[in-house]
């Protein structure tokens, strides 16, 4: 299937949006939750599993696309827009978090496209979302985030969003970059990716860093992010109240506070 040639802009600093541009009859496929607005003319279709319109077609190739997403722990469904009217509309998705959106050219790519499992943001409609086995039986087990990731197929344009600030490192061939597995947004090329145990015990417990890391091999382009979801999720438990009540119910001075206020019996 033949994909859909988009105009865009991404519009923000750190809440970022992009706004696309459909002319009549082309077409968009967005994560679940990710719209923002649309103009008057486009028509929302949800539909069962990646909405490429590839998978060879009938239920067994609809069937196939939804297992793929599942696996990757998103939706089994993903929402089309599509320009029914007869001049050109627009449609904007948000990313869900602080960060930064990353706008990929999978024709500049080879064609695919490697990516965090949950860092699909929206695609020009005919990119094909599938997934990513890692073949070292070590980064399934320990690879955390690293192990299944998202593959995207085609030659449209791809977004994708990441956490805090991204870095785009074009590694040479044979270059290595080892990376928290967090960190890694994407990689595209002949990049190769394993994961490595860091050696030291001590180092993961005291250091505050997992036991292993993701290791880049060159040649091809890897995108990093400064803080993963998953990092900013963790911090915002660890300072949240345990026991209800704000943290400053829980501390020295708020309880004191509350006693001069009388609040407390």
């Amino acid at each position: 299937m033949a994909m859909d040639v988009i105009d865009y802009r991404i519009i923000g600093a750190e809440m970022q949006f992009v706004e696309v541009e459909l002319d009549p009859g082309e077409a968009m496929v967005g994560e679940a939750g990710s719209l923002m607005y649309m103009e008057d003319g486009i028509d929302m279709d949800t539909v069962f599993g990646d909405g490429s319109g590839g998978g060879g077609g009938g239920l067994f190739g609809k069937l196939l696309g939804a297992g793929k997403r599942l696996l990757t722990g998103e939706s089994l469904f993903t929402t089309v827009y599509e320009n029914r009217a007869s001049l050109k509309r627009k449609v904007a998705f948000a990313s869900p978090y602080p960060g930064k959106i990353i706008a990929v050219d999978l024709r500049q790519v080879g064609g695919r496209l490697i990516a965090q499992k949950d860092s699909f943001l929206c695609a020009a409609r005919g990119v094909s979302l599938g997934i990513a086995f890692q073949q070292k039986l070590s980064a399934g087990f320990f690879g955390g985030e690293g192990f299944i990731m998202q593959k995207l197929e085609g030659d449209g344009i791809a977004f994708v969003h990441s956490g805090g600030t991204v870095v785009k490192r074009e590694l040479a061939a044979g270059e290595t970059l080892r990376v928290d597995t967090g960190c890694l947004v994407a990689l595209a090329g002949g990049v190769d990716f394993d994961i490595q145990y860091v050696g030291k015990v001590k180092t993961a417990l005291f250091g505050g860093e997992g036991l292993f890391l993701a290791v880049l091999r060159g040649p091809g382009t890897v995108w990093l992010q400064s803080l993963p979801f998953s990092r900013l999720a963790s911090r915002i438990f660890a300072a949240a109240p345990q026991m209800g009540g704000s943290r400053e119910q829980g501390s020295v001075l708020g309880g004191l506070g509350n006693i001069l206020d009388g609040d407390d019996d």
